[in-house]
């Protein structure tokens, strides 16, 4: 028997709706908000107003798109957090209200399990390759940069993670200290491709373990930034490429690292990258050269993936649903969790 999953993702700034059947995506609509651009980051009230807009639009076209009605769905999946407390709400609302007007299971998910098991999303009958487990995945987003060993679809530890900065944090920070938009990270990506990587040298914290640090690469940037202004009040323009190519370069090399190190401490070659960051050409190439070298299984996401989508919450509420893992209507959103 089939299982069609609608699911609902406001974590943030990204109000998105997916259709998933059986571990096919149907449908994966997101709706971004543009006003967050002019004030350097995301303002949670007017992201959470955003959501309120957005969702029924949106959910009605994943519907459509995947040429269903409400009554062909089974269960209804949601991202109760972590997250903007006032995004997951609108969500979280949206959901256990449509639920309960259907009579069908309500399912919580775990926005960051989401990012992972999104390597499991069923692509065609032809191309259907998925990591075995044990897994390893290297979550890394503007809010959390993590190492995760995978031992079932719904069993997850966290073998490493910030002790203060996410790596998506460092990118876009550094990023406006430049003078570049929010989300800096794509505009540094793109720059960096015409810059000397090796131009600038910038801290690496050196943290034991399997844990990131990028606290001290955000002061080493700042710092650096202005002294070379005193000397030369044009050396950003003059130097952004170069700039983008060695700050990239930096936190690429941190992190690959430390995916390397949970690789050899575990003994695991099935791995993985997921998350915003996920999408950054340097990140891609770096882990892919690691995998040629050490003979890994790589699994690298569709862009579309990579960033936040309501697909992966129902790729997740897919597996909760076939363990009867349902919650009820008194559920309330989690900023952390």
């Amino acid at each position: 028997m089939s299982v069609t999953i609608l699911a609902i993702e406001s974590s943030c700034d990204d109000t998105s709706a997916a259709v998933v059947r059986d571990g096919y995506v149907l449908s994966n609509l997101i709706a971004g908000q543009e006003i967050h651009r002019s004030y350097g980051g995301v303002v949670p009230e007017l992201a959470s107003r955003a959501h309120q807009v957005n969702i029924v639009p949106v959910t009605d076209q994943a519907l459509k798109k995947a040429g269903l009605g409400v009554s062909d769905i089974d269960a209804v999946a949601f991202t109760r957090g972590p997250g903007l407390l006032g995004s997951l709400l609108v969500g979280t609302s949206f959901a256990k209200g449509l639920a309960i007007s259907l009579d069908i299971p309500l399912i919580a998910v775990n926005h960051l399990e989401a990012h992972v098991l999104v390597h499991f999303i069923r692509k065609d009958k032809v191309n259907n390759t998925v990591p075995v487990f044990p897994f390893l995945c290297l979550l890394v987003s503007g809010g959390h940069t993590r190492i995760i060993q995978m031992d079932d679809y719904l069993e997850m530890k966290v073998l490493g993670t910030t002790i203060d900065d996410a790596a998506g944090e460092a990118f876009d920070k550094c990023g406006k200290l430049m003078g570049l938009d929010y989300p800096a990270g794509p505009a540094i990506d793109r720059l960096a491709k015409d810059g000397n990587r090796k131009a600038f040298n910038f801290a690496k914290s050196l943290i034991k373990g399997l844990d990131f640090s990028f606290s001290g690469l955000k002061t080493s940037f700042l710092y650096f930034l202005r002294d070379r202004i005193k000397e030369d009040p044009d050396f950003i323009e003059k130097n952004k490429a170069d700039l983008c190519a060695s700050l990239q370069d930096t936190i690429v090399s941190i992190l690959t690292s430390k995916l390397v190190k949970a690789s050899n401490d575990t003994g695991i070659k099935e791995i993985g990258i997921a998350g915003g960051v996920s999408a950054n050409s340097g990140l891609r190439d770096s882990v892919r050269a690691e995998a040629k070298k050490r003979k890994w299984k790589l699994f690298i996401p569709e862009i579309g993936y990579s960033t936040d989508n309501a697909a992966m919450i129902g790729i997740a509420g897919y597996y909760k649903y076939l363990r009867g893992e349902f919650t009820d209507q008194n559920v309330a959103p989690l900023a952390r969790f």
